[in-house]
């Protein structure tokens, strides 16, 4: 048991969410609550404070919740990764399987620079794929993947091993 086991009592389980058979945790009752939204932003910041980070980005959507305020906790810029035709300026992009079917994402071809130390930041790692695709990303952009930081990690499906050449970090794991 880690020493964040007290957020998942923050997290609401929903059974047979988005479909039958399947149990959703609801991180929207952890985000209300102020005390447990803090200490999961230190968490993040604790485990990366010497890490050199330069960007944070945050994947569309939920990304978008805990990566700014990580950035600004560290010092460092904030970028967006998103899907196509949300970004406004010339941007690079790479198309990733799923389940069932193809996905894709974009960032700003000028969003990191050479170099630079780029932290990934998401709500979740479950398969790993959309988090492949983003480290994809930011090498295509010059970047170098400093870590990958994830609030929950669903063990079970075995993402982590989609990402093993990276540094992983998740607070909350969850075996089933």
């Amino acid at each position: 048991m880690n020493h964040y086991d007290d957020l998942k009592k923050l997290i609401r389980e929903v059974p047979d969410f988005p479909k039958p058979g399947i149990l959703f945790y609801d991180i929207t009752t952890l985000l209300k609550n102020g005390p447990g939204f803090h200490q999961v932003i230190d968490a993040l910041k604790s485990h990366y404070q010497g890490a050199s980070v330069d960007t944070v980005i945050g994947i569309e959507a939920r990304g978008f919740i805990f990566a700014p305020a990580l950035a600004y906790a560290l010092g460092a810029g904030f970028v967006p990764v998103r899907k196509p035709k949300k970004l406004p300026s010339e941007c690079v992009s790479v198309s990733y399987e799923l389940e069932y079917g193809s996905d894709s994402l974009e960032i700003h071809k000028d969003a990191i620079q050479n170099g630079h130390r780029v932290l990934v930041v998401d709500d979740l790692l479950a398969t790993g794929g959309t988090a492949a695709a983003v480290t994809k990303l930011v090498e295509k952009t010059g970047g170098q993947v400093a870590g990958l930081g994830f609030v929950v990690e669903l063990t079970f499906l075995k993402g982590r091993a989609r990402l093993n050449s990276y540094d992983i970090f998740s607070l909350l794991q969850y075996d089933k």
